[in-house]
């Protein structure tokens, strides 16, 4: 099985500049960018993965450039908040990081504009077209993509009451007899109702077709419920790292990013629970509307963020695999530990025996109800 082309590609027109030839050379000079704001509002997800698109790309575009930029760290509000400021007719955002699923949904509703990638972006530096480098990830028409990330489980390995034994089996979450203590999961049902099937004894193969029937949802929703006391529920995504750091929890899901961040950096005793392991993409929606002075902006700060180089950059600070081809040769190690990135790699052969790809269609036409759902079940 392989990450295979969830949805399609893309296509529309753009501003002025967009299509300029930057150099992929770090050290070289931008062309200046003529007509735009001199200031942008990125929304992403805080923590160590907004920290790699600092040190990637938006220190050496504001170095280039002189622009200030100011970060929300509230990605996973985001359709809600660009709902909202499309209502209100008053847009904060010029730039905007999310998910895969998101990203379809804000593209449907017009909350995001369209953008020609073949015209925006930077082909690949080994001379790769657009489509060629970003191949899969392109997943519709408003979608910038960065990385590829998975969503999985970080567990403590010094856990007294464990006599030895470490989980290795997503069901393992689920057996507290065997591994008791404390779990983190996310607020959403997202990854939930699925990782919750599968240990409920669908084959991963007929998940999305068991949620999509009457009743799976709440199928899924009734496994949870065996181990709903002795769940931690989190909504951002370096919460997991520090309840696994404080003995909070025993074991939680999150981003790999963010469990690299924990084991790597921090050197806490924590080791990753890859089975099942739930892979997505992340990248930039731009919310429509924006006046063409912010929207030349960003385009020219989109095509130095996402060329071949600066992708690769951001591998360097997190274990996320970009999104292009040309960019995935360039990563080794990381940028300030020194240590090798590949066993940290949702991709690595070891780490992928077992995994969902998320299915972005299905989430982007039932979000909103089953969210609801969820949530009241959460409240309950």
């Amino acid at each position: 099985m392989t990450i295979t082309k969830l949805m399609g590609s893309a296509a529309l027109a753009l501003l002025p500049m967009a299509g300029a030839a930057f150099a992929q050379d770090a050290s070289a000079e931008l062309p200046p960018c003529e007509g735009c704001a001199e200031s942008m509002v990125i929304m992403s997800w805080g923590g160590a993965y907004q920290n790699s698109q600092l040190k990637a790309y938006v220190e050496p575009y504001i170095a280039q450039t002189g622009i200030a930029v100011t970060w929300d760290e509230s990605s996973n509000e985001a359709i809600a908040k660009l709902r909202a400021a499309q209502e209100a007719g008053n847009m904060p955002f010029d730039l905007v990081d999310v998910e895969g699923p998101d990203a379809q949904r804000a593209c449907d509703e017009g909350l995001a504009a369209e953008i020609d990638v073949a015209e925006v972006l930077a082909p690949g530096a080994d001379g790769a077209t657009v489509e060629d480098d970003f191949g899969d990830s392109l997943i519709n028409d408003c979608y910038v993509p960065q990385i590829y990330f998975s969503t999985t489980f970080g567990y403590r390995t010094d856990v007294a009451e464990w006599n030895g034994a470490t989980p290795d089996d997503l069901c393992d979450v689920f057996d507290t007899t065997a591994f008791p203590g404390k779990r983190s999961l996310q607020a959403s049902p997202k990854k939930n109702l699925e990782w919750a099937l599968i240990c409920d004894g669908v084959p991963a193969a007929d998940v999305y077709k068991v949620l999509e029937e009457e009743g799976g949802v709440e199928r899924a929703l009734a496994k949870l419920d065996t181990i709903k006391g002795d769940v931690i529920w989190w909504t951002a995504g370096a919460e997991t790292p520090q309840l696994l750091a404080d003995k909070e929890v025993v074991i939680g899901s999150t981003y790999n990013g963010r469990l690299f961040s924990v084991i790597a950096e921090q050197g806490q005793p924590v080791e990753m629970l890859w089975d099942y392991q739930n892979f997505d993409f992340d990248g930039w929606i731009v919310p429509a509307g924006l006046d063409e002075a912010r929207m030349n902006r960003v385009m020219h700060f989109l095509h130095f963020a996402t060329d071949t180089q600066r992708l690769a950059d951001q591998a360097k600070y997190i274990a996320y695999g970009p999104a292009r081809a040309s960019s995935q040769p360039l990563v080794s190690t990381h940028a300030e530990l020194g240590i090798e990135m590949a066993p940290f790699m949702p991709t690595n052969p070891d780490n992928m025996k077992n995994f969902l790809v998320n299915n972005i269609e299905w989430w982007a036409d039932h979000q909103d109800e089953v969210e609801a759902t969820f949530q009241n079940w959460l409240a309950q």
